[in-house]
C-alpha cells in the first residue's frame, strides 16, 4: 500500500421505543467482497465475522433510556416509518453498539419510527440486503461501499456519515521482523476483498510480492472468519493477519503475535486517520426518507458524544451488546485496549475511500469507478451547523 494523498446470539433485534420520547430531530434537510444471499426482513440476520455467531429467534427489546440527541431547528410533526438498521457486533461498529445499547437512536426517532436492527457476516452481506431492500442504512468498511457503489452504476447506495477510523494491523509470530520474511507465508483476512484484505495485497505488492484471489503467488492469503483466524494463529497453521480490531489485540495477547505494519502509517497524509467504518443509506430510501435519515444521524451524533464523553460506559456498552448478539462477552481489557487504537468521528475520511479503491483496483479485485456522487453529506452538515461544529466534505 502506498501513501496516500488527500482528494476510512445470531438474531434480529427488533427496537421499539415503549414510552412516549421527544422527538428531537429535524423534520427535513439530512469489507469486491465474497458473494453471499442477502437478508431477508423476516429471518434472523447472519451474525459478524468478528464475533463468533450463536443461533437465536427474533425477539423484541425495549428500547432503554438514553441522553438526548441533538435538536435541529425544524423540529414538527413526529417522524412515522420503518427504519431497519445493519451493523456487526464488533468494536470497530462501536457508535452502532453504542447507540442501540443506550437508546440513542430510537430517542432521536421518536415513537413513531420502529427501529429494526440486523447483524451480519460481512460487508458484502450488509449490501446485499441494501439492495434487496431488506435493510435501509447500514454501519459497512470502505471497500464493500464502493463495490455496491460500482456495481449499481452509482446509483444504490450513498455514505451519510463516518463512524470509525483505524485499528487495523498486520499481525504477525514474533520471527517474522521484515516484509522479505511473508514471502512463502500463509497469512489471513477477514475475507476476499474486504478492506483489510485489500490493504494487505496492495502493501505487498507495492513490497515487491505478488498474489492472487485463489491464495498462489508470493505469498498465500488466506480469507477466513476472525475466530478462525485466532485459533489458526495460535495453532501455527498461518504465520500472521491483517485484521481489524478486537482481532489485532486478541492475536497479540492471546497469541503471541507482534506487529508488523500498524496500518496508521501508511497514511501520513491524512494524519494517520483512515476510514475503517462509515454509514451507507440505499439512495432510494434517503431520497423518500430523508427526515428519519436525518433524526438517525442525530442519534449517531448523540452516540459519538456519548464515547467521547464517557470511554468506560461506551466499552461497557458495546461489551453487552456484543454479549447479547453473540453469547459470548468480548474481555473487558480487550475492548479496552481496543478503543485506544480506534477514533470514532463523523467524519468519513473521503480521501482515504479514494486511496481504498486505487489499492483495490491495483491488485485486480476492482475495476476502474469513478466514485464521485458517492457521498451525501448534507443531511449531516445541516446538523453539524446547528451545533457549531465545521461542515465536512465528501470526494
Amino acid at each position: 500500500m502506498t501513501t496516500r494523498t488527500p482528494a476510512s446470539r445470531r438474531r434480529r433485534t427488533v427496537v421499539i421505543a415503549a414510552a412516549v420520547l421527544s422527538l428531537v430531530a429535524a423534520a427535513c434537510g439530512d469489507d469486491g467482497d465474497e458473494s453471499s444471499d442477502a437478508a431477508a426482513t423476516t429471518a434472523a440476520a447472519p451474525a459478524a465475522t468478528e464475533a463468533p455467531a450463536a443461533t437465536g429467534s427474533p425477539e423484541a427489546t425495549e428500547a432503554p433510556g438514553a441522553t438526548e440527541a441533538p435538536a435541529t431547528t425544524a423540529a414538527a410533526e413526529p417522524l412515522e416509518g420503518t427504519l431497519n438498521l445493519g451493523f456487526f457486533p464488533n468494536v470497530t461498529h462501536a457508535p452502532a453498539l453504542v447507540g442501540v445499547e443506550e437508546g440513542l437512536f430510537a430517542e432521536a426517532l421518536g415513537d413513531g419510527v420502529e427501529l429494526n436492527t440486523f447483524t451480519f457476516n460481512a460487508g458484502t452481506e450488509a449490501t446485499e440486503a441494501l439492495f434487496a431492500e431488506a435493510i435501509d442504512i447500514s454501519f459497512i468498511g470502505p471497500n464493500p461501499a464502493i463495490n455496491a457503489f460500482a456495481q449499481s452504476d452509482g446509483t444504490a447506495i450513498r455514505i451519510v456519515s463516518g463512524s470509525t477510523s483505524g485499528g487495523a494491523y498486520l499481525v504477525v509470530k514474533p520471527e517474522i521482523t521484515s516484509v522479505e520474511q511473508l514471502e512463502g507465508r500463509t497469512i489471513a483476512t477477514p475475507s476476499l476483498g474486504n478492506t483489510q484484505d485489500v490493504a494487505l495485497r496492495a502493501w505487498l505488492k507495492e513490497n515487491g510480492l505478488e498474489t492472487t484471489p485463489d491464495g498462489g503467488g508470493d505469498v498465500s492469503i488466506l480469507p477466513q472468519s476472525n475466530a478462525t483466524t485466532l485459533e489458526a494463529f495460535i495453532g501455527g497453521a498461518i504465520d500472521g493477519a491483517w485484521v481489524p480490531e478486537p482481532w489485532a489485540t486478541r492475536l497479540i495477547l492471546e497469541g503471541g503475535g507482534t506487529v508488523l505494519v500498524d496500518e496508521r502509517d501508511l497514511w501520513p497524509d491524512t494524519d494517520g486517520e483512515y476510514v475503517t467504518t462509515h454509514v451507507i443509506v440505499r439512495t432510494a430510501y434517503l431520497e423518500e426518507h430523508p427526515d428519519i435519515v436525518q433524526a438517525f444521524l442525530a442519534g449517531l451524533l448523540a452516540s459519538l458524544d456519548a464515547i467521547a464523553a464517557d470511554p468506560a460506559a461506551a466499552q461497557a456498552a458495546v461489551i453487552t451488546q456484543i454479549e447479547a448478539i453473540t453469547d459470548q462477552a468480548p474481555d473487558a481489557a480487550v475492548i479496552e485496549a481496543s478503543f485506544g487504537n480506534l477514533t470514532f468521528t463523523a467524519d468519513p475520511i473521503a480521501a482515504s475511500l479514494q486511496g481504498s479503491a486505487d489499492d483495490a483496483i491495483a491488485v485486480g479485485l476492482l475495476d476502474p469507478v469513478e466514485l464521485a456522487g458517492i457521498y451525501d453529506l448534507s443531511l449531516l452538515n445541516e446538523l453539524l451547523v446547528e451545533r457549531g461544529d465545521p461542515e465536512l466534505e465528501g470526494l
